[in-house]
């Protein structure tokens, strides 16, 4: 992986108010190795909600980019020039629109004086499952040889990804859940121990740590499971 992250744990910010976010981002910073900003979020607030979370830590913006793929470069560009770590595209839209994603990206942290980010594509949504979706491992294998540095993939499918993409590659997991909890709309989840136990390099945390009463606190208990 590149590089392999000292603090595995990424906190979903998936919340519609910037204060509110805000005040996680600046409690959990701390205990976390990446800041999430997702669809709701970005939405709710624009491109400044990724500058301002940007302050408390390194970001991750989760924008599921999919489209044609000088759209997708462009847009890319936009995303890289706010100083992010890692953005992530579908891998439904093929070849040349990751590939065009990773060019412009590099092409907007350039522009920027920003340091690159760390491209990655969703595979499948861990809320879904069933025979008739793609193969996560086809769908991050031509990620892969797109360039891409790394894959979104369920928990489930980590052992078959490493497989067929190397050690190299990075993974993203989501649908992280402590032991004993629901698994809210996230049909395909794990525990943060399992995770890792198959190999994931990131996992991404949302309602466990930004709904509890003590955010920090759930965040080092995982801390903990995984150390």
């Amino acid at each position: 992986m590149i590089p392999r992250p000292d603090n595995p744990l990424i906190a979903a910010l998936d919340v519609s108010s910037i204060e509110q976010a805000e005040s996680l981002a600046e409690q959990l910073a701390p205990h976390v190795g990446m800041l999430k900003v997702g669809l709701e979020l970005s939405w709710a607030c624009g491109p400044d909600a990724v500058r301002r979370i940007a302050r408390h830590g390194p970001v991750f913006v989760d924008a599921k980019l999919h489209d044609i793929p000088t759209t997708v470069e462009r847009a890319a560009a936009n995303i890289a020039r706010l100083g992010v770590s890692m953005l992530d595209v579908h891998a439904l839209g093929g070849s040349a629109m990751m590939g065009a994603a990773l060019a412009g990206a590099e092409r907007g942290a350039s522009e920027s004086g920003a340091v690159a980010p760390l491209v990655v594509a969703v595979t499948v949504l861990s809320s879904q499952a069933g025979e008739d979706l793609a193969s996560p491992a086809s769908l991050a294998f031509e990620a892969k040889a797109a360039g891409l540095q790394g894959v979104v993939v369920s928990g489930d499918d980590v052992r078959d990804v490493r497989d067929a993409c190397g050690d190299e590659f990075c993974l993203i997991v989501p649908g992280i859940r402590p032991a004993g909890s629901n698994g809210d709309d996230q049909v395909r989840v794990l525990t943060p121990a399992a995770a890792v136990e198959k190999g994931a390099d990131y996992l991404v945390v949302g309602r466990p740590i930004t709904g509890a009463s003590d955010p920090v606190g759930v965040a080092r208990s995982m801390l903990r499971e995984i150390r």
